[in-house]
């Protein structure tokens, strides 16, 4: 008897259709054949299924059975066709009456070998397809089904065994439909790192204030000890919320990726800190079915990446289109997907390689050809992509001894999303989410200087050998200035602060 499932493959973070067949009684040895490119894990699902069928009181096919996962030309891989392939079995061999559920819902899922079920990888993605394909909704791993419950328009139903979904599937049991169900903690969690506990470091504070607001990339410059990396990860504490659309695709990138979501969610932006030793596969993504990286999974958060000029050249240098398009396409034998990378990177770096170049504390070893070979590992057009450049100077302990708390992430945060705020309402009838995603014609349109700037600015670009693609930089954090003050049109204050904030191109020009 043939029986046919509905599932899905993932393809990035992307979920596409697979019709799982089973064909039993055929004639032959009594044996399992599977064929549809499946990968190691899928071909060892005949063994797992087996067991949780015997160990649910199922019977094993006593036939020569087929199984083909449909499209034949997609390589499919993972654990996550053990539950339809088990229910396909159970409906090819008669154990299973009534079979329209397989037909309305998309399945998936992993079983034990005692028949339970285990979470899988793209649980939202499956919801996300069921929904494109007019299904009725989805069967997944409870845990699974709780991401996909954000996924309104269709049914998700989590299930806990094979015995569960089998009974679920006959219409023999009623499962509570998970959609739209809130899943959020709603609990207000305070961070425990919070600016207030920075000291000092004004100018720095300043800019990162204006790097969050338009979403600006910005690199912390300053010798060890200075506070960069403790400044760094305190920015998740003012960045604005998530909408519900950025959140689901978060969670869509997270969930391709394997990151588990047992316990409610928490809207919050990713923050994502690679060590400098990372591969380029893994920063930028990719694999023999290509995943996500690190930079996809800073997608409308923050990629923090310390000691800058340490990373792979080559890692850093295959970044630059990803920062300007927002998105990175890896091509492998496998196939080609392109994937989401809207991020703001906050990197930090040594001014030199002994890190003290400038210090008042400690005098440098360096070689003027030492700095200039270590600054040079970041390249130009890398650097242009950088909005913002500023200074971290080292501490003195005087500064360090003062009990004087600074502002708290929850003052700087109100700021910031007043700030964005303006932008939404200014950008609201495009695609652009922040002023850092300006491309020419908005620039043009929003960032409009009158003459007396334009000169101020020509003069500041020739002195400093600017490329046009910091004239427009520089141009997007004033304007992203003009909104934290309130500011309708950009005034010299705003042009003078953004200037300011291109430490490294005033290093290179002296």
């Amino acid at each position: 008897m043939l029986a046919t499932v509905s599932s899905a493959a993932l393809q990035g973070i992307q979920a596409v259709p697979v019709l799982v067949e089973v064909n039993s009684g055929e004639s032959g040895d009594p044996r399992l054949i599977m064929v549809g490119l499946p990968d190691a894990a899928v071909k060892e699902s005949d063994d797992r299924v087996f067991s949780a069928l015997a160990n649910s009181g199922f019977r094993k096919p006593q036939t020569r059975t087929t199984i083909n996962l449909a499209p034949g030309d997609l390589r499919k891989e993972g654990p996550m066709y053990d539950l339809p392939i088990a229910l396909g079995i159970l409906a090819a061999t008669n154990q299973l009456s009534g079979d329209q559920r397989l037909k309305d819902f998309l399945i998936g899922g992993e079983l034990s070998l005692s028949g339970a079920t285990r979470p899988i990888r793209g649980g939202l993605a499956f919801a996300l397809e069921a929904k494109a394909a007019g299904k009725r909704g989805v069967i997944l791993p409870l845990d699974s089904a709780r991401e996909a419950s954000l996924v309104t328009g269709i049914e998700v139903y989590g299930v806990e065994s094979l015995t569960q979904a089998l009974r679920f599937v006959e219409g023999k049991l009623e499962l509570q439909n998970l959609s739209g169900a809130s899943i959020f903690d709603a609990r207000e969690q305070a961070s425990e790192d919070n600016f207030s506990e920075v000291k000092g470091q004004a100018t720095v504070k300043r800019a990162v204030e204006v790097a969050v607001a338009g979403n600006h990339n910005l690199l912390l410059i300053g010798p060890p000890g200075s506070g960069k990396s403790m400044i760094a990860k305190r920015i998740p504490g003012i960045m604005p919320e998530p909408t519900l659309d950025e959140f689901l695709e978060i969670l869509q990138i997270e969930s391709a990726a394997g990151v588990s979501h047992k316990n409610q969610l928490r809207k919050r932006r990713p923050f994502r800190s690679p060590h400098h030793t990372i591969s380029d596969v893994g920063l930028l993504g990719g694999g023999s079915i290509p995943g996500p990286g690190e930079i996809s999974l800073a997608h409308n958060g923050v990629l923090f990446m310390d000691e800058l000029p340490e990373f792979k050249r080559s890692a850093l240098e295959v970044m630059r289109q990803p920062l300007e398009d927002g998105k990175v396409t890896i091509s492998r034998s496998a196939g080609k997907v392109t994937l989401p990378c809207n991020f703001m990177l906050v990197a930090a770096m040594n001014p030199c390689p002994c890190g003290y170049l400038g210090s008042q504390q400690k005098e440098c070893s360096c070689s003027p050809h030492q700095v200039q070979k270590y600054r040079n590992r970041i390249s130009g057009p890398l650097l242009d992509r950088i909005d913002l450049h500023v200074e971290a100077p080292a501490l003195s302990i005087s500064q360090l001894r003062e009990a004087s708390k600074g502002e708290s992430s929850e003052e700087i945060r109100d700021r910031i999303e007043t700030a964005r705020s303006i932008q939404r309402s200014r950008f609201s009838a495009t695609a652009v989410r922040s002023n850092a995603d300006m491309g020419h014609q908005a620039i043009q349109s929003h960032c409009k200087i009158s003459s007396e700037l334009g000169d101020l600015l020509q003069s500041a670009m020739e002195r400093l050998s600017l490329s046009a693609r910091a004239y427009d930089r520089i141009l997007k954090v004033s304007r992203t200035i003009a909104d934290l003050a309130g500011s309708i049109e950009i005034e010299a204050p705003h042009l003078l602060e953004a200037i300011q904030f291109r430490s490294l191109d005033r290093m290179a020009s002296t």
